[in-house]
């Protein structure tokens, strides 16, 4: 990985946090772009300690806002090697919006990366990039209500994050399907890293409570029991993976159920095969980000 420039979403914990550590193991310079710059500092300091001698620059990015994304990517302005598209949010019990009125995990997930990717297109090209976009096997079960892409006739929490990480998973795929069309030189995948336990599962599910949600308290419970758990560094394995793989691949865990495992190739998931359904994402997607 020396000498090549990785950008990795999400990276001031979990998940992110783990694989950006992981490349700047192997000699990746880092260029992360988190929403809490303090945050940011602290997985800065955790990368150092690990690897002194690591490049690593820190930006301001907010998903959730299309000035945020169009700002960071107005400032990097040299080839990207590795795109890690990572950062996320999961079931808010009650609907919530992005500055840009978007519901938020479609908003955030989907919009926000897709906005992120192709204003950053001239630097993959340059850098002949491997971009892994971080879907979910929520993905499996999910469907795209065009209808209402922004859940306002009824919001269910489970079902918008599942479309949102289906979202995440045809983009990918479509991506590579138009770098080759077009000679775009960038290769793309998806990964999903199973049920690791992060902050994902308690940042989301206590939107909007008093009281904290179950979740969280049941997932370790599981982590400690060694039962359809993993822990972030077997979770971030699949992703890691991705980034050096083949194009238009979707790379998870291969134990029961996709829940834990070593990393592996997996079987498109039916949802994300219909090819006809992604280019529409992707136009649907432009024209809501203005790209």
């Amino acid at each position: 990985m020396s000498t090549k420039l990785a950008v990795v979403t999400g990276a001031s914990s979990g998940v992110g946090l783990g694989l950006a550590a992981r490349l700047a193991a192997e000699g990746a310079e880092l260029l992360l772009p988190v929403r809490d710059p303090a945050k940011g500092e602290a997985a800065v300091a955790r990368i150092h300690a690990e690897t002194p001698d690591a490049l690593v620059t820190l930006a301001e990015l907010d998903l959730a806002s299309l000035k945020s994304v169009a700002e960071f990517a107005g400032g990097v302005d040299r080839p990207i090697d590795i795109l890690v598209n990572n950062a996320g949010v999961m079931a808010p019990p009650v609907r919530h919006t992005t500055t840009d009125g978007f519901e938020l995990q479609f908003g955030t997930n989907h919009l926000g990366h897709f906005a992120l990717t192709t204003r950053l297109l001239p630097q993959l090209r340059a850098g002949h990039a491997h971009v892994t976009t971080m879907t979910s096997s929520a993905a499996r079960n999910a469907s795209v209500n065009w209808d209402d892409l922004q859940s306002t006739g009824s919001y269910s929490a489970i079902k918008a994050y599942g479309q949102s990480k289906l979202a995440n998973l045809l983009f990918a795929l479509e991506l590579d399907r138009r770098s080759r069309a077009e000679d775009w030189g960038i290769i793309s995948n998806a990964a999903h890293p199973g049920t690791t336990l992060t902050g994902l599962y308690a940042a989301g599910p206590n939107m909007g409570r008093d009281k904290p949600a179950r979740l969280e308290a049941i997932m370790s419970r599981l982590a400690r029991w060694g039962v359809f758990v993993q822990g972030v560094e077997q979770g971030l394995q699949p992703a890691l993976y991705a980034t050096t793989a083949p194009g238009g691949r979707l790379y998870g865990p291969d134990g029961l159920g996709q829940f834990t495992g070593k990393p592996t190739e997996l079987a498109i998931y039916r949802p994300a095969r219909d090819q006809a359904a992604a280019s529409r994402l992707w136009d649907v997607s432009a024209e809501l980000v203005g790209s």
